[in-house]
């Protein structure tokens, strides 16, 4: 196969996609958070704009119709930036003390980043959580193995997701292009929409992440039905972000990655 028609490149996701199956770790952080200011939050709220950088995250769930109305109720004001901020200080290292619970790789995950490997790829990544939070994190995996060759978190650059701005730093730290030869693997349409708009290829999960938001153990006794309901709502999600494959989990990459070479070779180019 001719180099432009190889791929050069993975960038994964962190919980949801690696680690952390259901992306669990800052649920009850953005609900704990919100609560020590007054206001109530359900999980529904807090895994809304999942995938986003945390300060932005904390922003969106804040001016949502019904959170907005309940911290006017509260507080005699409209939600601002400063209580952005406040929410911020409070909620970063709650998330920081649940990591080390949600830290389990998501089963296959280990096998396919090997698999990955084994073929020359690169493997970078990209990710909603701070430093601070990767800090934690970052070494859990590594004791597993797991080092990506490049890691850029929220706050490392002007914009995070949906910006491709984390992408191309990530690309330009690995030294791969042009931007058709790298794939952004995703359980967020936030993090979908990051390599859309970088140019890549993008693959969403449907059932390890934030949409099904179910740990392995429960994953596995949800009936076949309700499962299947679920992968169709996030395929919907994922393709309306722009994925251009949608996949139960990480463990099922490999023959995606096939697909995408044979495209490659054929003249195809992401989103066609």
């Amino acid at each position: 196969m001719s180099e432009q028609h190889r791929l050069k490149a993975v960038v994964l996701d962190w919980a949801g996609t690696v680690m952390d199956h259901g992306s669990r770790a800052p649920m009850g952080a953005f609900v704990r958070a919100f609560g020590a200011f007054g206001v109530k939050i359900s999980i529904a709220d807090a895994r809304g704009p999942m995938g986003m950088a945390k300060w932005d995250h904390i922003k969106a769930v804040g001016t949502a119709p019904a959170v907005a109305a309940a911290w006017r109720a509260k507080h005699g004001r409209d939600f601002s930036d400063a209580d952005v901020d406040a929410i911020f200080k409070v909620f970063e290292p709650m998330n920081v003390a649940a990591i080390e619970d949600h830290a389990d790789f998501i089963p296959g995950a280990l096998g396919a980043v090997q698999a990955m490997r084994a073929r020359g790829l690169k493997i970078g990544s990209t990710t909603g959580y701070t430093r601070p939070i990767m800090g934690v994190l970052a070494p859990i995996a590594a004791k597993a193995g797991y080092v990506p060759d490049v890691t850029v978190c929220a706050g490392d650059l002007p914009a995070g997701r949906p910006s491709p701005l984390m992408m191309w730093h990530a690309m330009a730290a690995m030294g791969v292009w042009p931007a058709e030869t790298v794939v952004k693997v995703d359980d967020t349409p936030p993090g979908i929409g990051e390599g859309v708009n970088a140019g890549t290829w993008t693959v969403g999960l449907a059932l390890t992440g934030n949409i099904a938001g179910y740990s392995a153990q429960e994953l596995a006794k949800v009936p076949e039905a309700e499962k299947a309901a679920i992968r169709a709502r996030a395929g919907a999600e994922m393709r309306a972000a722009g994925a251009d494959f949608v996949i139960d989990s990480i463990a099922d990459l490999m023959p995606v990655l096939d697909e995408i070479e044979a495209r490659l070779a054929a003249g195809k180019k992401p989103g066609a």
